[in-house]
């Protein structure tokens, strides 16, 4: 650095100790060679040197040239410095990536999707929240493209601006999809952010008077109308099958031959854990705990739901790979204290093993590519007659998130409770984790039979006697001739149109006529007898209350008594089955009430969850 400005050799030395402090090396000879070139072009700063690549440099030079500009420029810039500028540096908003608002033509909208994305962001978190804007970006670029085709003034004019416009955009999108330029997914997302946006606008104040916006018609916006059908089973499906598995279990040896032990490591707990990619890169070291009774574990961070220490029980193999790799780690880095390392260290720029590996997408991606094919049963007809062939799976499913389906469809598979696997999902919502998993039409179908034959009518009578002329009929009725209630079904017209709100009866379900039950609420009808007999003792003991009040509440003898009779009675028909016809009909029943989406309470892991892990060699 002799002979350089005192200001350019501050900011080199900056540089170098930023590079540093990230663990990140910087050559002495490329240094030189910079310096060198900085020297003879007699420069000031490191902005003076404007093309790096016509100063001569080599293409590795350039490269550090332009990082070392950039953090020289977020040394000297704040947040609200760059919400001005058209591309934004997401580092200085405690994000990664880049903002690029450039194809948002015109300058109103841009400026306006600007002062959104500035109050917008503050309320993101995680790794991927620049890439989501950065689509909503482009989702507002794809309106700004249909105003500048549409209008003669390229929609530089927003007070021209009306319901026409908007049309004009809704239309583009269809016509794209309908193309293969869009999928229905982007199609629908690429709307709801417009819509959302265009929203946002006015509830940010811009359309008023003396703003970016003044003179907005208020019929330029998206209302729920313009909104494309949400695509049909969006989750259900991308769980992988068990040939697919296997095979990629078989060839866990490859992945590391082909990448790191980390990576392999990595896509182990993805595949036995079913956590989210980002959670599992991001795993600390003190990563394995111990319940009192030994089961191990997993200790994690929910960072999509913001749900810090999380724990997920996990097989004793699980926890085998996960202390070897432990092992790895100390061995790899002594002298860092063990809650500063992480379980899987990132191999670049990593000193201290501080940092994490960033993803496994592209190594996982390269694996999945370079073995064979894998070949999955499949029926098909061949003249008429149903044949099981061996047919390729499309090996663009597979992909890390994969496995948290397969993880969520496998214990599905097993009759795990839905609110179990709702925890275990580590989900808020019983509707989301059952987006996760699906139930065969075939077994549904086959399900649904099998409890048809065990239906009941308020007297405990059976109602189906002829079943076989009827099967096709009740599929239909299922969905649109009934309403479930706590502990059966009711065919009440009122009540069903009312989507099970408006019981004529008062929710009396033993006294209607329209009420039947089958053997799959049989564990619900016990719960409602033992309440009922809870409340008669409750009511019956000394405390406070007026006598007509006690009465009102008092459950009756009557109905005590018929949900008894229904209780035995269904009982007794099971007890005559045999026991191969039991075995059926309880399987059924798993089936049939996975599938069914009315839960009440809230129950906890009350049982050892079964061991779905795939196998594999080690």
């Amino acid at each position: 650095m002799r002979g350089l400005p005192r200001r350019l050799v501050a900011e080199l030395l900056y540089c170098v100790q930023q590079r540093t402090a990230s663990g990140v090396r910087t050559a002495g000879a490329s240094l030189r060679a910079i310096c060198d070139r900085l020297r003879v072009l007699r420069c000031e700063t490191l902005d003076d040197l404007v093309d790096p690549e016509a100063a001569g440099l080599k293409s590795h030079n350039v490269s550090l040239v332009t990082t070392m500009r950039r953090t020289l420029h977020r040394l000297s810039t704040t947040p609200e410095e760059e919400a001005r500028r058209d591309v934004w540096d997401l580092a200085i908003f405690g994000f990664g990536g880049t903002a690029d608002f450039t194809e948002i033509h015109q300058d109103a909208l841009r400026q306006a999707t600007r002062i959104w994305a500035a109050d917008d962001l503050p309320r993101r978190r995680g790794k991927g929240a620049g890439g989501r804007l950065q689509r909503q970006i482009d989702a507002m670029a794809d309106l700004s493209k249909s105003l500048r085709l549409q209008r003669e003034d390229s929609g530089q004019n927003i007070a021209l601006l009306d319901r026409r416009d908007i049309v004009a955009f809704c239309n583009r999108l269809a016509f794209k999809t309908e193309n293969g330029q869009l999928s229905a997914h982007q199609r629908l997302d690429t709307a709801r952010t417009v819509r959302r946006i265009l929203n946002r606008w006015r509830t940010l104040g811009l359309t008023v008077p003396g703003e970016i916006l003044e003179g907005l018609r208020a019929d330029f916006v998206m209302g729920r109308e313009d909104m494309p059908d949400d695509p049909e089973d969006t989750e259900a499906g991308k769980d992988l099958p068990d040939e697919v598995m296997q095979q990629l279990c078989d060839n866990l040896n490859l992945l590391e031959e082909m990448s790191t032990t980390e990576v392999r490591v990595c896509t182990e707990l993805l595949i036995d854990t079913g956590r989210r990619p980002d959670e599992v890169c991001r795993l600390p070291l003190d990563c394995l705990e111990r319940d009192p009774d030994g089961s191990p574990v997993l200790l994690y961070d929910n960072h999509k739901a913001f749900r810090l220490g999380r724990r997920l029980p996990i097989a004793k193999v699980t926890a085998a790979v996960i202390t070897a790799q432990q092992e790895r780690v100390r061995r790899r880095f002594p002298d860092t204290p063990a809650s500063e390392l992480k379980l899987l260290p990132s191999p670049v720029a990593n000193p201290y093993g501080t940092k994490p590996i960033s993803g496994i997408w592209a190594q996982h991606r390269s694996w999945a590519r370079a073995l064979p094919d894998f070949l999955v049963p499949i029926e098909v007809l061949e003249e008429g007659e149903p044949v099981i062939k061996l047919l390729p799976f499309d090996k663009g499913k597979v992909f890390p998130y994969a496995y948290r389906h397969s993880f969520a469809q496998r214990h599905a598979d097993q009759n795990v409770k839905p609110e179990v696997l709702k925890d275990l999902m580590d989900h808020r919502q019983l509707q989301t984790s059952q987006a996760y998993y699906r139930i065969s039409q075939d077994r549904w179908r086959e399900a649904i039979d099998r409890v048809a034959v065990m239906q009941f009518d308020r007297h405990g009578n059976r109602v189906w006697r002829r079943v076989q002329g009827l099967l096709d009929s009740e599929h239909v009725r299922r969905e649109i001739g009934e309403v479930a209630t706590a502990y059966g079904l009711c065919r009440e017209p009122t009540n069903v149109a009312a989507g099970g709100h408006s019981c004529p009866l008062r929710f009396r379900c033993l006294g209607c006529e329209h009420f039947h039950t089958d053997v799959t609420y049989l564990p619900d009808l016990e719960a409602y007898h033992a309440d009922l007999l809870r409340s008669r003792e409750k009511l019956m003991s000394a405390f406070e209350a007026d006598d007509w009040a006690r009465a009102e509440a008092m459950p009756s003898q009557e109905e005590i008594r018929r949900v008894r009779r229904l209780i035995n009675r269904v009982k007794a028909d099971l007890d005559d089955l045999t026991e191969e016809e039991q075995a059926q009909i309880q399987q059924a029943v798993a089936v049939v009430r996975r599938g069914r989406s009315v839960m009440l309470g809230m129950p906890r892991v009350g049982q050892p969850l079964p061991d779905v892990r795939p196998r594999r060699t080690t």
